[in-house]
């Protein structure tokens, strides 16, 4: 009676800690103002009717992370649910000064500023939790930046399969081929998420990225069921005198 409480106690905490997530978790990351949420908005719009956040020229107008559960998008006949995640720009440092060129006031500077620092802690406490990770970085913009090699590095470092999205091709100094250069390792793409121009390619390379994203899963999953059969062996066959 003993050993079957204890064994079936273990069994339990073994099934809760060892439970592999179901959803798909696609995070949008980047530095402030490349369209990280302009681009959630487009796939939400396109295929929810709706938006999930509003955008500003003002630096760090998403100051807190953005969740939209169970987005379904179609690709080429398939279909792909995920948790969107739309994450606060990522920046080295948020100085208060920087909004006051924007005609805020000293107060609702200083309110940006603390409120884009915790954006910013808290969207690299969310990079652990994703699959899939979408970088957004502005092709008008020299790729070469400290915070660009610093998103991408971390991303690497974790092992997440993702791809980065040259976005504002509507514009005339997009260099996406400059992108390419800076980050030859990895699938770019560009577009305009604003005009919604060339998303179909965007959804097939998504696409691509969510088999290697299901293969990692799978994986993982493999992984921790042998750890999880290894630990509750050693737990049942222990003697409880």
């Amino acid at each position: 009676m003993v050993i079957r409480i204890i064994t079936n106690f273990f069994q339990r905490i073994f099934n809760n800690l060892f439970t592999i997530k179901k959803d798909l978790k696609l995070g949008f990351y980047g530095p402030p103002n490349a369209g990280k949420t302009t681009l959630a908005n487009r796939i939400c719009k396109d295929w929810l009717g709706e938006e999930v956040g509003s955008v500003s020229k003002i630096p760090h107008e998403t100051r807190e992370v953005i969740i939209k559960e169970a987005v379904t998008i179609e690709h080429k006949g398939k279909s792909l649910t995920f948790k969107l995640v739309d994450t606060p720009g990522i920046t080295t440092k948020v100085d208060y000064e920087n909004f006051l060129r924007f005609g805020l006031s000293k107060k609702e500077a200083r309110k940006r500023a603390k409120e884009a620092t915790k954006g910013v802690i808290e969207a690299i406490k969310w990079l652990d939790d994703m699959d899939i990770v979408v970088v957004v970085l502005d092709a008008t913009q020299n790729p070469y930046s400290q915070v660009n090699v610093t998103i991408i590095g971390n991303i690497a470092a974790r092992k997440i399969p993702l791809m980065i999205v040259a976005n504002k091709i509507d514009l005339k100094k997009a260099k996406v081929k400059a992108i390419e250069a800076a980050f030859p390792e990895y699938e770019v793409v560009g577009i305009s998420a604003k005009y919604g121009k060339n998303m179909e390619e965007f959804y097939e390379t998504l696409f691509n990225l969510v088999k290697k994203a299901r293969k990692k899963r799978k994986r993982r999953k493999n992984e921790k069921e042998r750890y999880k059969a290894a630990i509750y062996s050693i737990f049942t066959n222990c003697e409880f005198k």
